[in-house]
């Protein structure tokens, strides 16, 4: 039986991926846990020559990262590329950021090898706490995730950037970790979130979430 806190955990999971009950402010991958799911999106820019651009996907491809999720959960990136090499860049590795939570939350550690990739400053440091603060409750992620509408609204010196972007969890559950029970809810436009966020390029070339915030039932969202 859920106790009370269970129950408040639980509603709150479906928030966000996320789980953003207090804030902080088309690849497919899903199978067995053992599985390895390569990042999404197409690496190819409209803006580079043909053998500039397939050097960059060959040496993308050959540097993304992988991701293990349980047989029970399908992560589903819907990304088109951007015609500018940067905001290609950008959108990729926020596509990986998304796909690092969710492997995070199943994992039950925020401390992985693509959340320290991926994220970094006070947004790897809530969702770390969100991870540990989830599984304390005994509760997990199940189902499918799709994030999608990403877009690249600023870039500032080729070293800063605003992005956006949706997530439907109409399909994604809260999962007893104990119990393996389900704990299935009726679809509503809050499964609808937008994400709005700030990344930065490290020093090894990589695109990190430093800062986020999210509103769920966003209408740019809703059903996309």
């Amino acid at each position: 039986m859920l106790t009370m806190r269970q129950k408040t955990a639980a509603a709150g999971l479906l928030a966000a991926v996320a789980f953003s009950v207090t804030g902080c402010s088309s690849d497919s991958g899903g199978g067995s846990a053992n599985d390895k799911i390569k990042g999404a999106g197409s690496e190819e820019s409209a803006s580079a020559s043909p053998s500039a651009s397939a050097s960059a996907s060959a040496a993308a491809e050959k540097n993304a990262p992988t991701f293990a999720f349980p047989s029970d959960i399908k992560a589903k990136v819907e990304r088109d590329p951007a015609a500018d090499a940067v905001k290609d860049a950008v959108l990729r590795d926020v596509a990986y950021s998304a796909q690092a939570r969710l492997e995070a939350f199943s994992k039950g550690t925020g401390q992985t090898a693509n959340m320290n990739r991926y994220f970094a400053a006070s947004a790897l440091t809530y969702w770390t706490e969100r991870v540990t603060t989830v599984k304390k409750d005994g509760l997990t992620v199940s189902g499918e995730y799709r994030f999608y509408g990403f877009e690249v609204t600023d870039v500032a010196n080729g070293k800063t950037a605003a992005v956006r972007y949706c997530e439907d969890q109409s399909k994604g559950y809260s999962k007893e970790i104990k119990t393996q029970k389900v704990l299935h809810t009726n679809p509503s436009d809050q499964d609808f979130i937008l994400y709005t966020l700030q990344a930065a390029k490290d020093s090894a070339g990589d695109w990190q979430v430093q800062r986020q915030s999210w509103k769920k039932g966003d209408a740019s969202c809703v059903h996309g």
